[in-house]
């Protein structure tokens, strides 16, 4: 047999203390133990304390895992080269940022980014364009096309594509009619002809899906409900039948059918192609796009929630907050069994589950029910006298004021902003 044995006896040894005394003590911080076979062991103690934040009693973990140590960096960009993916280190403590020089493939991912910033379900469309491209032979690379942004926010959004799992970036007009942003996107895929083109089964994403699909003579593979390399899926005669074939040219994908990106970034590198001026229809005389009032909106249609809770006593203030930030005003139940909000107003598991991409709550301490209602937010804001509040531990960016005070204080605030 030509694989070593391990000597348990001996390893226990080379790790104890010298001098400890008869009874020897176990040298708990030794990090080069290794095995018979003279691989370096793993240490889970250290990689959790490395996905930590902080020195607090109250730790938070890092789900980013931008605070990574210099060795686990090393052993990330170790495992990569074996793959075959060249990785480059940014600086110690930094993930590796995965490079893909000369892809076989491209695969195509369209994505909204309303604002410069990428919703749930474009990172969700970037999950599945990097499922794509990982599983081809030779790699591929993931490519997220965007409308153009000012310099400011491409850079933002390039950064953000990157952690998304984007190896490059194309960019189409963002001012012309949706006609003229199809055929922009045909000139993308006759100058790349990529493998597969993934877009959103919402909104302008899907009606650009289909107006591309017809000027391609492509067939369209709408509704994926699960997509591996090998097969795309979905349902037909409301979901009591289902077809599946291997991963045409052009597809769309419904919210949460994939997972997003989770592995360490990516380079997403801009691309320059010339672009020519696409008009619109010439049918079509302006297009405008009218915003909605928040006040108006449904919850579960709107992507800016103010919520105010048991220690909201000024509801004058709370409404000039929520119009100065252009929010759709929430309560809590307390708030609405009181009376002092509509009952369309409760956000919860009784009320109405929200999945907003920013959602801030105002003297809400987050009972169980209220944040299963936000459990599908993307960025939750919580303003608290309670440090130790569950809504604490939920927010990523927290407040331990009384809301009283807070909410004026913001009102100023983005009244000399706008002065």
């Amino acid at each position: 047999m030509s694989r070593l044995r391990k000597d348990p006896r001996a390893e226990r040894q080379e790790r104890q203390v010298a001098a400890a005394g008869r009874r020897p003590r176990i040298d708990v911080g030794h990090r080069e133990a290794k095995a018979a076979s003279g691989r370096l062991r793993r240490d889970p103690w250290r990689e959790w304390s490395a996905s930590l934040v902080g020195e607090s009693r109250r730790k938070r973990y890092d789900r980013s895992q931008r605070q990574m140590e210099h060795g686990n960096s090393a052993r990330l960009t170790r495992a990569r080269a074996r793959d075959g993916v060249e990785a480059t280190e940014i600086s110690p403590g930094q993930p590796a940022v995965r490079v893909i020089d000369e892809p076989a493939f491209l695969v195509f991912a369209v994505i909204t980014a309303a604002g410069g910033r990428l919703s749930r379900l474009d990172r969700q469309l970037l999950g599945a364009a990097r499922l794509l491209a990982d599983a081809g032979d030779g790699g591929g690379a993931a490519v997220a096309i965007t409308a153009a942004f000012d310099p400011v926010t491409a850079k933002d959004l390039a950064r953000s594509l990157g952690e998304a799992g984007a190896d490059r970036v194309l960019s189409v007009p963002g001012d012309i009619h949706p006609s003229g942003t199809a055929a922009a996107l045909r000139h993308h895929v006759e100058a790349f002809a990529p493998r597969h083109m993934l877009f959103a089964e919402d909104g302008d994403s899907a009606d650009l899906a289909r107006r591309l699909a017809v000027s391609l003579n492509e067939p369209l593979f709408a509704g994926v409900e699960h997509l591996t390399p090998r097969s795309a899926v979905r349902a037909l005669r409301n979901g009591t039948r289902e077809v599946a074939l291997a991963p045409p040219l052009l597809m769309t994908l419904g919210e949460d059918r994939m997972k997003p990106y989770e592995s360490g970034p990516c380079e997403a590198r801009p691309l320059d192609i010339e672009v020519g001026p696409f008009g619109g229809d010439p049918a079509i005389l302006s297009v405008e796009i009218i915003p909605g009032d928040p006040a108006s909106l449904a919850l579960s249609e709107t992507d800016f929630v103010v919520s105010a809770g048991n220690g909201v006593s000024d509801f004058a203030a709370f409404g000039d907050l929520a119009a100065v930030l252009k929010a759709t005003p929430g309560a809590s139940r307390v708030v609405c069994d009181a009376g002092l909000m509509p009952r369309a107003a409760q956000v919860g598991a009784s009320g109405t589950v929200l999945a907003a991409d920013c959602y801030l709550a105002l003297g809400i301490s987050g009972a169980p029910q209220h944040l299963q209602g936000i459990a599908g937010c993307e960025h939750v804001i919580a303003v608290n006298t309670d440090l130790h509040a569950a809504m604490i531990e939920r927010a990523g960016l927290a407040i331990v004021q009384d809301a009283q005070l807070v909410m004026p204080a913001l009102v100023k605030l983005l009244a000399e902003r706008q002065a």
